[in-house]
């Protein structure tokens, strides 16, 4: 049986471990689901998690929430709490998920799932026991709700490019490119797990996994540091993750994928982009875009820029007329809604637990490959 919700006429009463970045992000989507999605359950920002009190107490007043706290684990045992989305660091994902899933609350856990493949796999462990008992949860890859990138999968399983035979997947941003930029917790492998790969690669490998439904076989990689080491509070410290990768993969229906990911590269702010060629045509995509697609369907010759903002298309509904477009944000308010809908009608959420691990095995797979010596090309002998 599905826990029943804990508030007034049903509604759900939420927590958001974590203020920062995807904290924010995740507290406007929590805001503003109910105005964009009204026939699902109402939730109520109960209460806002952090380590330090008087900022997280801004924090939440500033982002609609009731209260904050500094004791995640005191926020487990109150009857007021239904679901815990998580929205802090990779090493504390495992501990905090776990712990929830135990105490009978609905999760969510920002992507990756975890920083290790053990983390990863006693996480979904206790995903699968709590669903038996009615319990719900979803790793956060948000850009599954990109209405453009929906409906790239639906063209692809409709079979309007063929037979996918090849994809280009790379995901740039330039924010690391100065050596002077400061250490963060993003470049300790104790805190992240890993740099690039897992921040933005995890995101490019949910996307082969998504917009294909196949899965990923073999892998080849090549990661690099280029910066090794940055200011830190106490004088330079040593950068123990890798700031660029690439991969080549193939997935379990044939198709070949190359994957690059780079937080070095200048001049990119935010660039996803995918390019999917079939027999019959073609799809691209870019983040920096993020309301078109460019498809060449059903043996067309040329592709064409479809302005992904009409009502019939996904997640378009409950929205602006058309040609208004959406942003960024709106894709974790579509997350919340999706959440919502199958906490609601007892269905399991996806991207689930086993989805985030089967990614995670994924970059496993790229850092044991790069760890492999690489073959030198030996000089042509003097004449």
């Amino acid at each position: 049986m599905t826990p029943e919700p804990t508030g007034p006429s049903g509604s759900l009463g939420v927590a958001v471990i974590g203020y920062a970045f995807m904290g924010r992000a995740h507290s406007d989507a929590w805001r503003t689901v109910g105005a964009f999605r009204p026939d699902l359950p109402s939730i109520r920002q109960q209460v806002l998690v952090g380590r330090d009190a008087i900022e997280v107490g801004r924090a939440a007043h500033r982002l609609g929430w009731s209260e904050s706290s500094t004791d995640w684990r005191s926020v487990l045992e109150r009857d007021d709490v239904d679901v815990v989305d998580v929205c802090v660091p990779g090493h504390l994902h495992a501990e905090i998920a776990v712990a929830a899933l135990e105490a009978g609350k609905h999760v969510i856990v920002e992507k990756p799932l975890a920083n290790t493949l053990v983390e990863a796999e006693k996480m979904v462990e206790a995903a699968r026991a709590a669903r038996g008992r009615g319990v719900r949860s979803m790793v956060g890859f948000n850009y599954r709700r990109v209405p453009a990138l929906a409906l790239a999968r639906q063209y692809v399983a409709e079979g309007r490019i063929g037979t996918v035979r090849q994809l280009r997947v790379s995901y740039l941003q330039d924010w690391l490119v100065d050596e002077r930029a400061p250490m963060s917790w993003r470049l300790r492998r104790e805190s992240a797990g890993s740099g690039v790969l897992g921040d933005l690669g995890s995101h490019a490998v949910d996307q082969v996994r998504y917009l294909l439904g196949q899965e990923i076989e073999t892998v080849s990689g090549r990661i690099e540091t280029f910066v090794p080491r940055r200011p830190g509070e106490r004088g330079p410290e040593e950068v123990t993750v890798d700031d660029a990768a690439w991969a080549t993969l193939r997935t379990s229906g044939g198709a070949v994928v190359s994957l690059e990911v780079s937080r070095m590269a200048s001049g990119r702010k935010n660039a996803l982009q995918i390019e999917v060629y079939g027999s019959r045509g073609s799809l691209r995509f870019d983040l920096e875009s993020l309301n078109e697609l460019w498809a060449c369907l059903d043996g067309a010759e040329f592709p064409t820029k479809l302005l992904v903002t009409e009502p019939h298309q996904p997640y378009l509904d409950g929205w602006w007329p058309p040609g208004h477009v959406l942003g960024w944000d709106h894709t974790f308010t579509h997350q919340a809604a999706d959440f919502l809908r199958a906490v609601s009608e007892g269905d399991d959420p996806v991207p689930s637990f086993e989805d985030g691990l089967a990614v995670q095995r994924v970059l496993a797979a790229v850092e044991s490959s790069a760890a492999q010596s690489s073959v030198e090309i030996q000089p042509e002998a003097t004449r």
